[in-house]
């Protein structure tokens, strides 16, 4: 495993992820560049798609759409291999999750377009550089997230559930990571829900539906951001025959400076 210390920009994690010496979590790595979550499809979907992303930029902020069978992300990685170069892929056939491989390049197809769509990591380096804990980091830890009760916008054949990540506050931390993350519109920008969990549709807190649990300190809040992981429930319901997307968690690191995705 490469030591997670030199892992300090998107081109290092990425050669890690293509040398297979870095498999986990991408939480924490190469602070400065902003991180994002992949879905690749065919292209006889990818306008469904794409239009489902525009209907939900909440939890589906483009950063980059590749040419069909193009690999490469030229816009936010220009040397880098949508195939190789996460540390854990998610295989999708008839909506059923069947595999997780660290390379997909053995299912590549010239028919495949890929999609980059912007992850929260990104602006969690925002909020530890103004002080704000992010408990997940702090423990190592792949961030909670969770499905809701919150109906995304349909497109074509995608349909399914807002999902959100979840980090809990102090009040006072809140305020201050709802005014920083506003500014990363990008990113998933600021929270679509505090506090009362069970409003929509989390029953409990340490069981998330993808990532693993943190605790939450009494006084604290729960902080919901939208998620990335959003388009892997909308692919359940679509069952498409083939598709690919990040593993939770594994994302892939871009050359993207985080301050650039900033607005004002």
């Amino acid at each position: 495993m490469a030591p997670k210390a030199t892992l300090e920009t998107g081109r290092a994690v990425r050669l890690a992820c293509r040398n297979q010496t870095w498999t986990e979590q991408t939480s924490g790595l190469a602070y400065g560049f902003a991180q994002a979550n992949l879905v690749i499809l065919p292209k006889e979907h990818a306008f469904d798609f794409l239009m489902f992303c525009r209907n939900n930029p909440k939890p589906c902020p483009l950063l980059d759409v590749t040419e069909p069978g193009d690999p490469v992300p030229r816009n936010v990685a220009p040397d880098g291999d949508l195939r190789t170069d996460l540390p854990r892929y998610r295989v999708w056939r008839q909506g059923e999750l069947v595999d997780e491989p660290a390379d997909v390049t053995s299912l590549w197809r010239p028919d495949f377009v890929s999609f980059v769509i912007g992850c929260s990591f990104t602006f969690e380096a925002a909020l530890l550089r103004a002080g704000v804990p992010v408990r997940h980091v702090e423990l190592g830890r792949n961030v909670p997230m969770f499905r809701t009760n919150i109906p995304c916008r349909p497109a074509g054949v995608f349909h399914g559930p807002l999902v959100v990540s979840m980090r809990p506050m102090t009040p006072s931390d809140a305020i201050r990571a709802v005014q920083i993350t506003s500014r990363y519109p990008g990113v998933h920008g600021a929270p679509v829900h505090l506090g009362l969990p069970e409003r929509i549709g989390i029953a409990d807190l340490q069981r998330p539906d993808f990532g693993e649990p943190v605790p939450v300190a009494d006084g604290e809040l729960p902080v919901f951001w939208a998620c990335g992981v959003t388009p892997q429930a909308a692919l359940m319901q679509a069952r498409l025959p083939l598709a690919i997307t990040h593993s939770p968690g594994c994302m892939f690191v871009t050359d993207v400076p985080d301050d650039t995705l900033a607005a004002g």
